[in-house]
Order: C-alpha cells, then sequence, then structure tokens
C-alpha cells in the first residue's frame, strides 16, 4: 500500500495503535514503557509500531541503550485535511436542514399552527 493516506487510516483503525499514539501524545515513550502499559508482548507493540512508523505518525530514535518514540503530529496532516473536507460538506447539508426546519416553523406560525 503506496497511498501516505490509506497507510494513515489503516494504522488509525487499531485501537491498539491509537492507545499507543495517545500515550507517546503525552510525551516520548520507550518500548518497553509501552509494553507496561498495554496487554500485548514486546514483539506484539513492536509490530504496531511498525505500522506506525510507516504511516509517518511516529518517528524512533536511539539514545544510548533506549529506542524513545516520538509522536509525528504532521503525519496526521493529510488524514485531518481528508476529514475536514467531508465535515465542511456535512456542516453545509445541516445548516441546509436548520434553515428549512425555521422556514417550516415560521409557516406554520403563519398558518396559525405549530
Amino acid at each position: 500500500m503506496t497511498d501516505p493516506l490509506s497507510r494513515t487510516f489503516l494504522a488509525l483503525a487499531d485501537p491498539t495503535r491509537r492507545a499507543i499514539l495517545a500515550r507517546i501524545a503525552e510525551g516520548a515513550q520507550s518500548v518497553s514503557a509501552l509494553v507496561a502499559a498495554s496487554h500485548l508482548s514486546q514483539p506484539a507493540i513492536s509490530k504496531h509500531l511498525k505500522v506506525l512508523e510507516e504511516a509517518g505518525l511516529i518517528r524512533r530514535e536511539r539514545v544510548a541503550r533506549t529506542r524513545p518514540v516520538h509522536l509525528r503530529a504532521e503525519g496526521l496532516r493529510p488524514a485531518g485535511a481528508w476529514i475536514d473536507h467531508y465535515r465542511k460538506h456535512w456542516e453545509g447539508a445541516f445548516d441546509r436542514m436548520d434553515a428549512l426546519i425555521a422556514r417550516l416553523n415560521e409557516e406554520a406560525q403563519g398558518n396559525g399552527r405549530q
């Protein structure tokens, strides 16, 4: 899968990966800290981290004997833009529906009913 947006949504589709991102958003975490905070093994967490890294949502670095994992918030930007496009569409539809309801209420009041 080479499409970056698809990789991002694939990474975000898994609740474990979303939980990992939430922890990392609070600050860099070591892999062992992520393992300790979950019910998964180190190899399982490493597989999730690989998916997140390939999606551009995290970065890992080597500091002495540790490999802290950091959030790459800019990796969420394309997904946010995609969602925002549809949010604007639905907000416009809801605004039109609100206007229609207001007009119908005004007409009903004008006809002496409500």
